[in-house]
């Protein structure tokens, strides 16, 4: 059997473009999801995060066999936020872009927690940009969403 692909772009502009009908005969060949605009309506599981980075969970955990619970969990944060940019990369040289990260306070099993004690003001460079920004006209609201769907794999990657 002969595979036709087709750009996804085309797909959702065809979509656009369709009758009722039309559309169901591409819901039906594409599935549904392809045709939800909301991203945050897109991603409901962590299955939904594999897929939209071109992976299964199978494939992900033969992957990272033998590693530590919080590289795996912030393997699992990097593919999250990677699904929530929909391709997005965060653009360091504009300023009016705003740029969101989860900053959590979690405390201990034991109860004690971790604290803030003071700060200090250091310069520092990297050429590596942030792999855990959201960015985007919704980032905020994506961030947001993240955390609330995924908050046990946020919790996963900052344990050792």
């Amino acid at each position: 059997m002969e595979t036709i692909q087709i750009n996804k772009l085309d797909a959702l502009k065809a979509h656009d473009e369709a009758t009722v009908k039309q559309k169901t005969m591409l819901e039906n060949l594409f599935g549904k999801k392809v045709f939800v605009k909301n991203i945050r309506e897109r991603i409901q599981t962590i299955q939904d995060v594999f897929e939209l980075n071109n992976t299964t969970e199978a494939e992900f955990y033969r992957k990272w066999n033998g590693f530590a619970d919080h590289e795996i969990g912030q393997a699992l944060e990097v593919l999250i936020v990677a699904a929530y940019n929909e391709g997005r990369l965060p653009d360091w040289t504009n300023e009016d872009e705003y740029k969101y990260f989860a900053y959590f306070k979690m405390g201990s099993p034991s109860g004690v927690g971790f604290s803030y004690s003071g700060y200090a003001d250091w310069y520092s460079f990297s050429i590596v940009g942030s792999r855990l920004v959201f960015v985007g006209p919704d980032a905020k609201l994506n961030l947001l969403d993240a955390v609330k769907k995924f908050l046990p794999e946020y919790q996963k990657s900052r344990t050792t």
